[in-house]
């Protein structure tokens, strides 16, 4: 007998973070320049303008060098040691990052077993009883607090996928329309073209697009720099922004915290680096961000100040323009000037590429439908597109840039986003650093209250915003937040209180549990229905399935056949005759004749044992076919998996033509399952298991052969049912015909919209009615 499943190779469906070195790490540092800080890198375009603005009066020297050491010191602590330091440390073992990373770290999914899954006679309720977390279990009351605002955190990053790009690039059109007054009649239509051309070229993907945004989004960092230190001999005094008590007096003697909505500006992008952690890796967006961004940024900003200092009034009407070296007319200003029109385009690259990663999370984790997802790079799984999302992002982006007419009060909208996120990740970081990393409680609040004290005064800043413009970034989040609780209420795992899922997962059935064998007369049955008996869910459940027990016989190892938990089980003869066993003594068993022709049942959860999809099959179809399979697909972390190597199968020992079969594929493989590859290695497997009797072996292959020729597929299909939770009285009453209305009247609905196999043709879908 072989010690692994007959096709099984040496890949892994378990992402791990991308780990690189040498030329291979400085090569994806460089293609971040053009992706993660596309972004932060075009702040200083509006940030000094959005502090004073170009309407009022040139500020004093003293607030001059304040507001500089607010920014300096507000790149340094958020981006530079909270973001690059810190917090990209708390990625998921996938290498995935932002709010919804944050959360899995602190209920990690389980990890799936293949071996488990072809498992067909074992239960899987031992399987999550040994698979669960600690920080899990300590953070269990807490749940219902952790999920939504986490979520609430992620749906207002992907609300940034439709701000940023409004921002940027209508600034960019705005920087055109000071070159060519012509222009500036026609703003908005001309922001609309470029915004169709941004979102029309992201099919492309991250690697080819960061092939032409990193050059520009380096030359422009690097001219950026240059002017700065320019700039910074015409008042060397500027450097005096380092002392941070310049920033605490400014605020002293302004009294005016408003400030702080513009100091903001100056740090957008930095969710963008956690974010599209899953684009790249940590070593590449740490490097990057500080030996390059960083001092690139910090020398701009300075070199703005001292010209403000310099020549106050000239330069406060459009600070980036008026600080450019040789004044308007010269020929750095035309070069900064075109090439600000494509860093300001790509700026918004940054959060598009983060929405995408953060929905590939959301969707796996079954926070959002499915969606069609394509993998768009050869190397990296965590570079991804979703084409329906890149739709939805470019309408909305659309209708911003047509609704708002004044680019402050898109900017409003903008810092709101921002800072509300800014502020998830602190304290979710801080209750992963205590839970999950098992640090000391002193070191995560005082994580905590650092951090969260910065991050409540940009807040604070922010909020006063919302009636001017901020309410549409509220909007968006919170009614994107809902969807995707309700979602996840309705569909995820059990680890995040998904109904659906939990019902299949609690429904799964052993094989021999519900098949009998005519062994000696009505002793195998009632054997059967004891087992039934010992393994039914406990008094006062509502349900038609069963709840299993976990034995010793989980821990078994799977090989290549599939061993019956029964001990006193042996191999039966080829010629045994099969009955449905019902739940209890008032159903007759129903005899199952075996049919020649091979049927595939699809497992869309994962788990030991069969799905209650073939039990609900028996009961409406009371027969067999000769060839069961049990399927289920796995992505694996490589991308492409060898034709011949696709397929791993297990036997089950005790019942004939049973079989439990994994398809692998590689995350750039198009699903093509092949029926014929899956017979032949069956067929392999069952000569290797015959080897002792050639002659059945070579038999049984013959039937194997002759049932393919009539293959069928079925998959579930749950009709959800409201069940009734046994609340008494009135409020009960309303509790039970709200949970109602939730479940048959929206969920049902709109997950009808959204099937996992809805492009899938020649098939039979099963219903059951799941009382959830």
């Amino acid at each position: 007998m072989s010690s692994q499943p007959v096709g099984e190779a040496a890949y892994s469906s378990q992402r791990q973070a991308l780990r690189l070195s040498g030329l291979a790490l400085a090569y994806m540092t460089f293609q971040t320049f053009g992706v993660i800080y596309s972004d932060i890198g075009t702040s200083p375009l509006y940030v000094l303008n959005g502090i004073w603005p170009s309407s009022g009066p040139a500020p004093s020297e003293e607030d001059i060098i304040g507001g500089i050491s607010a920014i300096v010191w507000s790149l340094t602590l958020v981006p530079l040691i909270k973001y690059a330091l810190i917090v990209l440390q708390f990625g998921t073992r996938e290498g995935e990052g932002g709010t919804f990373a944050l959360l899995q770290g602190l209920f990690p999914p389980d990890i799936r077993n293949d071996d488990d899954d072809r498992a067909l006679t074992g239960d899987s309720a031992m399987l999550r009883a040994m698979s669960t977390r600690s920080s899990a279990e300590k953070l269990a009351g807490v749940k219902w607090f952790l999920l939504p605002w986490a979520l609430f955190g992620t749906a207002l990053t992907i609300a940034d996928g439709v701000l940023t790009p409004a921002v940027s690039v209508t600034s960019a059109v705005g920087g055109i329309a000071i070159a060519k007054a012509s222009v500036a009649n026609n703003t908005t239509a001309i922001s609309i073209a470029f915004l169709v051309a941004l979102f029309a070229v992201q099919p492309f993907g991250t690697h080819r697009l960061s092939l032409v945004y990193s050059p520009i989004a380096c030359i422009w960092l690097l001219l950026l720099g240059g002017m700065g230190t320019y700039n910074i001999t015409t008042h060397p005094g500027i450097f005096r922004a380092f002392d941070p008590s310049r920033l605490v007096m400014w605020f002293v003697r302004t009294k005016n915290f408003d400030y702080l909505a513009g100091v903001l500006l100056a740090v957008t992008g930095c969710e963008a680096m956690f974010a599209n952690l899953g684009q790249f890796n940590k070593a590449s967006t740490q490097i990057g961000f500080s030996c390059f961004v960083y001092p690139m940024l910090v020398l701009a900003y300075l070199g703005q100040g001292a010209r403000l200092i310099q020549d106050g009034d000239h330069v406060i009407v459009n600070v980036f323009y008026n600080t450019i070296p040789g004044g308007q007319g010269g020929g750095l200003y035309w070069i900064v000037i075109h090439l600000h029109y494509f860093v300001a385009l790509i700026a918004s690259q940054a959060i598009i590429t983060a929405c995408f990663s953060l929905c590939q999370q959301l969707i796996n984790l079954k926070s959002l439908p499915p969606l069609k997802m394509i993998y768009t790079s050869e190397t990296i799984q965590g570079q991804v597109y979703f084409p329906v999302i890149n739709y939805t992002l470019a309408i909305g982006t659309i209708a911003v840039v047509g609704g708002f007419k004044n680019l402050a009060n898109l900017t409003n909208a903008y810092g709101f986003a921002v800072s509300t996120v800014m502020f998830v990740t602190t304290s979710l970081v801080a209750i992963q650093m205590r839970f999950t990393r098992h640090l000391p409680w002193l070191l995560a609040i005082g994580f905590f209250f650092t951090f969260g004290f910065f991050d409540g005064l940009f807040f604070a800043a922010s909020l006063k915003k919302v009636p001017h413009g901020a309410w549409v970034t509220l909007t968006i989040g919170s009614v994107l937040a809902l969807f995707m609780l309700f979602w996840t209420w309705g569909k995820a795992s059990p680890r995040f209180m998904g109904l659906e899922d939990e019902f299949d997962s609690m429904n799964r059935r052993n094989l021999r549990h519900f098949i009998g064998v005519e062994a000696s007369g009505d002793e195998r049955e009632k054997q059967v229905r004891k087992r039934l008996n010992a393994n039914a869910l406990q008094p006062g459940r509502e349900t038609t399935a069963l709840k299993y027990v976990g034995t010793s016989s989980m821990a078994k190892d799977i090989e290549s056949v599939d061993d019956d938990d029964d001990d006193e089980e042996k191999e039966l003869p080829s010629q045994e005759s099969l009955y449905l066993v019902h739940e209890d003594d008032a159903h007759p068993r129903l005899p199952l004749p075996r049919l020649p022709t091979c049927a595939v049942f699809h497992k869309l959860t994962a788990g030991r044992g069969v799905p209650h999809t073939f039990y609900g099959f028996l009961r409406q179809w009371p027969a067999l076919p000769r060839v069961v399979i049990f399927l289920s697909v796995r992505t694996m972390n490589i991308n492409h998996v060898p034709r011949e190597e696709r397929y791993n199968v297990t036997k089950v020992r005790t019942i004939k033509g049973f079989y439990g079969v994994t398809y692998a594929l590689g995350f750039r493989d198009n699903f093509c399952m092949s029926i014929d590859d899956i017979i032949d290695k069956i067929c392999l497997l069952e000569s290797r298991v015959g080897a002792n009797d050639e002659a059945e072996a070579n038999s049984i292959i013959q039937e194997i052969y002759k049932a393919v020729k009539q293959s069928t597929h079925i998959i579930p299909h749950y009709h959800v049912i409201s069940a009734p939770l046994g609340f008494r009285g009135f409020l009960g009453g309303i509790f039970d015909r709200t949970r109602r209305l939730l479940i048959e009247g929206l969920y049902r609905r709109i997950e009808v919209m959204f099937p996992e196999t809805g492009n899938w043709v020649g098939i039979i879908r099963v219903g059951i009615n799941a009382e959830i």
